[in-house]
């Protein structure tokens, strides 16, 4: 039995992923497993063309690893090393291998240590932890109690490769970094880096048109993907080495940004677009406060979400009634009265309002109709203005989203719209076209 990274073999050029709980075909538990592993194995040049999910059944599971292994000979499986009597994919896979089950004297140890840092004794359950395929890779496990495990064995004249993480991200992703990740790295043949240029105010069938052609490239491979109120176009480029593949994704993205979606770019592998706007708010030493009606809270949970993001964030105001706007933010009655709650002068007064009363650099507003009642045939649900107001001035833009869009959708598309807006107006390296925005 080995400890850590001792196996070396053949270079993995592909590898499945096996996910194993009931919990997770019954939607109680998010799978964010796949989608750690898909971009780590992404990172090491390692494709993923497939992904499973297996209840708690030997059976199955057997079934599922055999089909998975005609396709290829590396699979990743994530879950069932628990202590308890459904934690089966450590028995199931060392079976389908024709392997033992055999004590690991550390892993014990151990696992009596784990307890005994928290003055506990080890459950007699937990006892199956420590039992490991014979000669199998075991990676200590910092997190947790169940340690991971590689397999390596040749199957009717091939390399079969099996590697086992607890199924918890806390364990399994700094397991994977620092444990799986350098095994896997030695063996990869190649890298891939990615980035994803993040564009806000054009559609992807748009962003589709104007790239068609790189698009139709291998590598760096070149696709746009769409999300509530932008689009992201991810550039993934191989190379032997992560200097290369680096070189050759950023001159794919120099191409794409000499195209017309230049206009509409926000940032570089950006996080989100709140982040990408504290940040920049950052960067100049200014303040950010928010006047929100259809949004009813959303702008400043996004941005609250944002660790640190105190400094840039000073406040805002939910008005959803007439009232609380003219109360809280100083929006004039006859604005309302005259233009009505949902249009650009209430959108501009409520923007100047939130960052005169705050004392911000900066104040964003958003008021429209969510739905899915209250639209009119002049103002249908789906209407919402949006607003900035700076010390050098204040611009509205009207949003026409879809009266299908749930009220949510609405809510997160304008959150995520003015986000963008705020960027462009901010910002000194570019704008977006000017059509539908009010100077105020």
């Amino acid at each position: 039995m080995a400890n850590d990274n001792s196996v070396k073999g053949n270079v993995i050029r592909d590898a499945g992923i096996i996910c194993v709980g009931t919990e997770l075909l019954l939607g109680e538990i998010v799978n964010t497993d796949a989608a750690f592993i898909s971009r780590r194995l992404a990172a090491l040049g390692i494709g993923v063309f497939r992904q499973y999910v297996v209840g708690d059944n030997p059976g199955r599971l057997k079934e599922m690893i055999g089909a998975a292994y005609s396709r290829t000979d590396t699979l990743i499986f994530s879950g069932g090393l628990g202590p308890t009597a459904d934690d089966l994919t450590k028995e199931t896979v060392a079976e389908w291998f024709g392997k033992k089950l055999v004590r690991d004297e550390r892993t014990a140890a151990r696992i009596g240590d784990y307890f005994c840092r928290s003055h506990r004794r080890a459950p007699h359950s937990n006892e199956k932890q420590a039992y490991v395929p014979e000669g199998s890779v075991v990676l200590d496990n910092d997190y947790g109690t169940a340690p991971g495990i590689i397999i390596e064995e040749e199957i009717d004249g091939r390399k079969k490769t099996a590697v086992l993480l607890p199924g918890p991200p806390s364990e399994l992703e700094p397991l994977f970094l620092e444990k799986v990740e350098p095994y896997l790295m030695e063996r990869s043949g190649g890298t891939i880096v990615s980035r994803n240029i993040c564009l806000i105010g054009i559609g992807e069938s748009e962003v589709g048109d104007i790239i068609a052609g790189m698009m139709e490239s291998d590598n760096p491979t070149v696709a746009p993907y769409c999300g509530d109120g932008e689009v992201r176009v991810r550039v993934a480029a191989k190379a032997a080495d992560a200097e290369k593949a680096a070189a050759a994704a950023d001159a794919a993205v120099g191409r794409i940004l000499g195209t017309g979606i230049r206009e509409y770019v926000y940032g570089i592998d950006a996080r989100s677009p709140e982040a990408e706007l504290i940040a920049r708010l950052r960067e100049k030493g200014m303040t950010l406060a928010t006047a929100e009606s259809c949004t009813g809270g959303m702008l400043s949970e996004r941005i609250t979400s944002l660790a640190g993001c105190s400094d840039v964030f000073l406040g805002g105001c939910v008005t959803y009634a007439n009232g609380a706007k003219t109360d809280l933010l100083g929006v004039p009655s006859e604005t309302i009265e005259k233009f009505g709650a949902v249009s650009a002068e209430t959108a501009a007064a409520m923007a100047i309002g939130a960052r005169e009363r705050l004392g911000a650099s900066v104040g964003l507003s958003a008021t429209g109709i969510a739905g899915p009642g209250g639209g009119t045939p002049e103002k249908p649900v789906g209407t919402v203005w949006i607003g900035v107001s700076t010390p050098d001035g204040t611009a509205v833009r009207k949003l026409s989203l879809s009266p299908t869009r749930t009220r949510d959708q609405i809510r997160k598309i304008s959150c995520t719209a003015l986000f963008g807006f705020a960027i462009f107006r901010i910002s000194s390296d570019g704008r977006p076209k000017t059509e539908g925005i009010i100077e105020v």
